[in-house]
């Protein structure tokens, strides 16, 4: 799969070409993503604004995938859905599981949330030293 890489300092901005992701493309989706989780920069904002149509199977693995970012301690947003594919999601009671936004904008301020989150949470984790 040929997908474009925008490497930034918190986040990798993938985007995914179009017009639709399969079932059969489901591993290659998996592993395409999933080695970022090895990466000192973890984070990772998937554009997908030249899909155009998304099957269940396809859609069920990208929500996995996200979570499993979210297990590892790593951001995973969803950007730039194509009205069809937003549309699809939503019927399928994926689109509520996603973290989804409208634009990358909005994106890369939910990573650098989640990051700082996740700093401060990983501090409140430390016993302090009299």
């Amino acid at each position: 799969m040929l997908v474009k890489i925008d490497t930034k300092e918190r986040f990798h901005a993938i985007t995914l070409p179009g017009p639709s992701i399969s079932a059969t493309m489901t591993e290659e989706l998996a592993e395409c993503l999933l080695p970022y989780l090895q990466n000192d920069v973890k984070n990772v904002v998937l554009i997908l604004k030249d899909i155009e149509n998304i099957d269940n199977a396809a859609a069920e693995k990208i929500a996995t995938i996200q979570q499993k970012f979210y297990e590892t301690g790593a951001s995973f947003v969803i950007c730039r859905l194509q009205k069809s594919v937003e549309d699809f999601l939503d019927q399928h009671e994926l689109l509520e599981m996603m973290n989804v936004t409208p634009t990358e904008s909005e994106a890369w301020d939910i990573v650098q949330m989640e990051e700082i989150e996740r700093e401060l949470l990983d501090g409140e984790d430390e016993t302090p030293v009299p």
